[in-house]
């Protein structure tokens, strides 16, 4: 029996059932959050997250057609639903078994007439959602603030041609770091959903890259006011809704950070259906980030990219978990970071029970990537072929070039006394 304001009444919590047969569908057949892959278990491998606005807030509307989930946490003032979406929320999570959330500010409570109302909002619901994170101990993953949805940010919020509202902006940002350190968020993300251009006649990029700098400052600065210790995240989109979105791709970023003096501040938190947005293969921006040391989180999902859009579909491919868990291995982990599923149920989705089946499937295909990329690394052969590869750069010449010390000149001796053939070998 469904015990009183339960949302998920006749589903259990979900275990691990390897033998289960394929008509079993409320059980994890290849994630194991206990077993222990290269001396950690495989829920720390992982660290799963589930997204608040898709899961949660989605309505299955789209540019097409109007709302098609009916979910019974939607009732009432938009405060009582507020109220009753966190419960909804957290049944979820402890019946799934994540141990992570992450949220826009505006997802979690409705936006009132006036900043002050907003924050009042804000307050109410977070204590709420302390009380159930005390309850149960699930953790958030990543704050973010919804700096592109409401009409005042048409133009951009940090890259805005108008002050005032860069101002609202900021105003947000200081409460959503406020709400952080009071959750314990152990992340907070930067998502410039509308800072870039449709048109670059009447664009100054130069002066909105400056403001965005500015912005960024700003917010690191008050972090360390209050003491917040959250790692700050930022997530690129190559477009939509912007024509062109100055954090493109992982290296424009990487690139924006260092030429800004920010890289020590911030990390990247790459959401891989952005990256085949960007024409770069699924791991492309992952592999791309850590390189650099700046992979700091991953939001978990996939997308078609024959459509061309962010479709944001829970990702089942095992070879794309395989290498990104084989970059996640590689770097020691993603911790304070994790995989967040940004993504939701299909339109024509309309069970309850769909929400389950979706996170169940991604989190199964995780787990078999994980697995797959311990393989690899134990294995060796790869990463031997790899050493074998770049061999000339570990003695002589090459040595000088690895630690930078070589010259033009030695160029031009080493390769007057090298044959042709052996140079393209």
């Amino acid at each position: 029996m469904a015990a009183p304001g339960e949302f998920f009444a006749g589903i259990p919590k979900i275990t691990y059932l390897p033998s289960a047969g394929p008509a079993d569908v409320l059980c994890f057949k290849h994630y194991n959050a206990e077993e222990v892959l290269m001396g950690r278990k495989m829920e720390d491998w992982l660290r799963f997250s589930v997204c608040y606005w898709h899961s949660f807030c989605g309505t299955g509307a789209d540019p097409f057609g109007d709302q098609t989930h009916q979910w019974p946490w939607n009732e009432g003032t938009p405060m009582e639903s507020a109220k009753k979406r966190l419960r909804a929320a957290f049944e979820f999570f402890t019946k799934l078994g994540v141990k992570y959330y992450t949220f826009h500010d505006r997802d979690m409570a409705p936006e009132g007439s006036t900043l002050e109302e907003s924050n009042r909002n804000l307050d109410e619901i977070t204590d709420l959602a302390l009380e159930l994170q005390s309850q149960t101990g699930v953790k958030v993953l990543w704050v973010t603030c919804n700096l592109f949805a409401h009409p005042r940010y048409m133009n951009g919020a940090a890259t805005n041609p108008d002050c005032h509202v860069l101002a609202y902006a900021g105003a947000q940002v200081k409460k959503g770091l406020d709400i952080a350190k009071k959750l314990g968020a152990e992340n907070f993300v930067f998502w410039g959903g509308r800072e870039g251009f449709l048109s670059i006649h009447n664009t100054d990029v130069a002066a909105e890259l400056n403001h965005m700098a500015s912005f960024f400052r700003m917010a690191v600065q008050y972090k360390e006011k209050i003491g917040a210790k959250c790692q700050f995240l930022i997530e690129p989109k190559p477009k939509e809704p912007c024509r062109h979105q100055y954090d493109y791709d992982a290296m424009s970023v990487i690139g924006f950070l260092k030429h800004y003096g920010l890289e020590n501040h911030f990390k990247l938190n790459i959401e891989p259906n952005h990256t085949t947005l960007a024409g770069h293969s699924y791991e492309h921006d992952i592999v791309m980030a850590s390189a650099f040391g700046m992979l700091g989180s991953v939001d978990s999902n996939t997308g078609s990219p024959d459509l061309g859009w962010d479709t944001d579909q829970f990702p089942m491919d095992i070879r794309n978990t395989t290498m990104v868990m084989k970059t996640v291995l590689e770097q020691g982990g993603l911790q304070p970071g994790g995989l967040n599923f940004d993504a939701k149920v299909r339109r024509e989705s309309t069970d309850l029970e769909d929400l389950f089946i979706a996170h169940i499937g991604a989190m199964d295909a995780f787990a078999r990537g994980l697995r797959n990329a311990v393989h690899i690394i134990e294995d060796g052969l790869i990463a031997g072929m790899v050493r074998e590869r770049y061999s000339s750069f570990s003695h002589g010449l090459g040595q000088k070039v690895e630690d930078g010390s070589a010259t033009l000149e030695e160029m031009e001796c080493r390769s007057i006394h090298v044959k042709e053939k052996t140079a393209l070998k």
